[in-house]
């Protein structure tokens, strides 16, 4: 009597056989079609950044060094001033100083007042409220609008005949108005106030944007420990916030120095509200006027700027040299 013997059930087709462990799939290798749709990728926009931003910005660079006007009968054209225009601008061009000094406290304002206000309503908002959802819309809109038109509608707002802040203080069309845009005494500060309205929905919504990246565990972690609100925020919370934070400070720093939509609608630039941005503009638009000397602002406003790009950018670079 023969037993009857087992038979093994063997696979008999590929997907049924399991693949050997460790063996990895082969990267498929780059076909000429491939190599040219990548090279245009890349190319055709670093193509359009060399020519439409540096070039113009090396070409800006140049133009600080030469004697440049747009006087049309300006004798043996163009010539190498070398540093003159520096030493002008320094020494004999009584708007620049008071322009550098409007733009350090225009820094300031939105680092000290409108950036922490921004965060301070992203955390109010990160708590759940009622309406968050309407709440958030409305800091939002004016991020979506540009400075020129925020500085339009806030013209309305401080007119001194008719606008909304006169006739609310009960001042509008009497000797007692107040010229928020005209008097040079105030119009600084009635423009960062108009520029802060933008700025802090800006910054609510990356913080916002923050906030629901980090860690519950590490607010659970901290609640264990005894740590209230307060302490749980600033020891723990704003700290995991770190790449934001770099983020919002080089942002910050960026639209200090760039600002010029909002004071050139007020008064292009002038009686009070003197910025680096708009001298380079009343140097370079119209007849006579000293291009060499705007490219020089401009120059010394881009090296400037540089400053927190580069910074962020080296932040960058050594956070993934580091992973």
């Amino acid at each position: 009597m023969t037993t009857p013997q087992a038979t093994v059930a063997t696979p008999s087709t590929p997907t049924e056989r399991s693949a050997p462990v460790g063996k990895r799939k082969k990267l498929r290798r780059l076909t000429g079609r491939d190599r040219v749709v990548l090279g245009l990728m890349v190319g055709i926009p670093t193509l359009i950044e060399l020519l439409l931003v540096w070039g113009p910005a090396l070409f800006s660079v140049l133009l600080g060094f030469t004697d440049a006007r747009t006087d049309i009968d300006q004798p043996g054209g163009v010539n190498f001033a070398g540093l003159d225009n520096y030493k002008f601008i320094t020494e004999e061009y009584p708007p620049f100083w008071p322009a550098v000094q409007h733009n350090i406290i225009w820094l300031l304002f939105l680092a000290v007042i409108a950036t922490p206000l921004g965060l301070f309503i992203a955390v109010l908002l990160d708590q759940n409220l009622r309406g968050s959802r309407i709440y958030q819309s409305i800091f939002f809109v004016p991020v979506m609008l540009s400075l020129a038109l925020v500085g339009i509608i806030w013209h309305l707002i401080y007119s001194p005949d008719a606008g909304l802040l006169n006739s609310v203080l009960g001042t509008a069309g009497t000797d007692d108005q107040i010229d928020w845009f005209g008097d040079s005494s105030i119009n600084l500060w009635a423009a960062l106030v108009a520029a802060s309205w933008k700025h802090v929905g800006y910054i609510m919504i990356l913080y916002l944007a923050g906030l629901k990246g980090v860690d519950p565990s590490l607010r659970e972690a901290a609640q264990i420990d005894g740590a209230n609100a307060v302490q749980t925020f600033f020891r723990v919370v704003f700290p995991a916030m770190r790449p934001i934070n770099i983020v919002v400070v080089v942002i910050t720093v960026i639209e200090a120095l760039r600002a010029f939509d909002i004071v050139y609608v007020i008064n292009r630039g002038t009686n009070g509200l003197e910025l680096l941005s708009a001298l380079v503009v009343q140097n370079l638009v119209g007849e006579g006027t000293q291009i060499g000397v705007g490219a020089a602002i401009a120059t010394v406003l881009l090296v400037i700027s540089l400053v927190p790009i580069v910074a962020y950018l080296w932040q960058t670079f050594r956070k993934e040299e580091q992973r």
